[in-house]
């Protein structure tokens, strides 16, 4: 998940937005925290002010005082649909840990956004629920996953959520129904609004134990044998393109890649996945230029051949 906004005013004014932070977020507050430890790319450079918010308060906070201080701020979750820029990010990164797992109402789930996809996954199949067995193996945290609408296997967060909390961007609190969210494939009206996940409930079905977890088996032996186990990812760079005669509904971008040949082609340290073709990794030593300039050459080559232009999943934050 990667949220980012800037305010009107100067980021000159960054000494006196910098100490409105340090009193009011204390030792919390870290200076020139390297980012690239906590993105799966495992690039990027450090963010000149750096926070964990562990909850709708914490979050409220921070947003609140970068806004009165003019400093742009941007949130995280688990880091691995971004880019950061190699420059670093000069304002604020707000990182959203907040956590926790129960079941509520014997079908309805309570998921910190900062809990990891996973962790939902399996929460839910423990308590025989169905419904989450789609995002088996998917990276990232719970908020990013609903921010994104991500989504496999015919299934996503759209058909499962049933309300959230939020943390808008002058820092208020509130709790929404899913249907305020406008998904669309990929997307949500969130990516627009700027609004932080906070908590999210997700509505599950009672089911077969055993069941749940053959699919769930199933799905993560299908993602072993496309995605890689070595090397730094995010998965799939590009979004799929709709279209109703394929399967759910979707061409796959990686179809169109391959037919380019993208498989094998490099640019530094970053290569596309020999198994792949929509997955660029950084196979050592990339730079985030050198992802985002292999990420350009092959859009060019899909849209010269196929006048499509491919649409990054992948969230860029600051000047890659």
């Amino acid at each position: 998940m990667g949220v980012e906004r800037m305010t009107d005013k100067s980021l000159s004014k960054a000494a006196v937005s910098g100490e409105l932070l340090i009193t009011a977020l204390g030792s919390r507050l870290e200076k020139d925290k390297p980012l690239a430890p906590l993105t799966s790319y495992n690039t990027g450079g450090p963010a000149r002010f750096f926070v964990s918010a562990e909850s709708a308060e914490d979050v409220a906070l921070a947003v609140a005082t970068a806004q009165r201080g003019g400093m742009r701020w941007v949130v995280i979750g688990g880091g691995s649909n971004i880019l950061v820029s190699d420059a670093g990010y000069d304002g604020l990164v707000i990182h959203v840990v907040v956590r926790g797992l129960a079941v509520e109402d014997e079908t309805t789930v309570r998921a910190g956004a900062g809990e990891p996809l996973q962790a939902l996954v399996d929460f839910a199949t423990d308590n025989s629920l169905s419904g989450m067995e789609f995002a088996a193996g998917i990276w990232g945290t719970v908020g990013g996953a609903v921010y994104g609408n991500a989504g496999a296997y015919g299934g996503d967060m759209a058909g499962v959520l049933q309300k959230l909390t939020l943390v808008d961007g002058e820092g208020s609190i509130r709790e929404v129904e899913a249907e305020y969210c406008r998904f669309g494939y990929r997307d949500s009206y969130l990516k627009k609004t700027g609004e932080i996940v906070i908590n999210t409930w997700v509505s599950l079905k009672k089911g077969d134990p055993n069941l749940i977890r053959a699919r769930v088996a199933e799905i993560l032996h299908s993602r072993d044998g496309k995605h890689p186990t070595t090397g730094h990812s995010a998965g799939c760079f590009f979004k799929n393109i709709p279209d109703p005669s394929q399967p759910f509904g979707k061409l796959p971008a990686g179809k169109l890649l391959e037919e380019i040949g993208a498989k094998g082609m490099q640019v530094g340290g970053a290569c596309v996945y020999d198994k792949h073709a929509n997955i660029i990794v950084n196979a050592g030593g990339a730079s985030s230029k050198d992802i985002r300039r292999l990420a350009d050459i092959l859009k060019k080559k899909v849209r010269d051949r196929f006048g499509v232009t491919l649409e990054e999943e992948v969230i860029q934050i600051g000047d890659v």
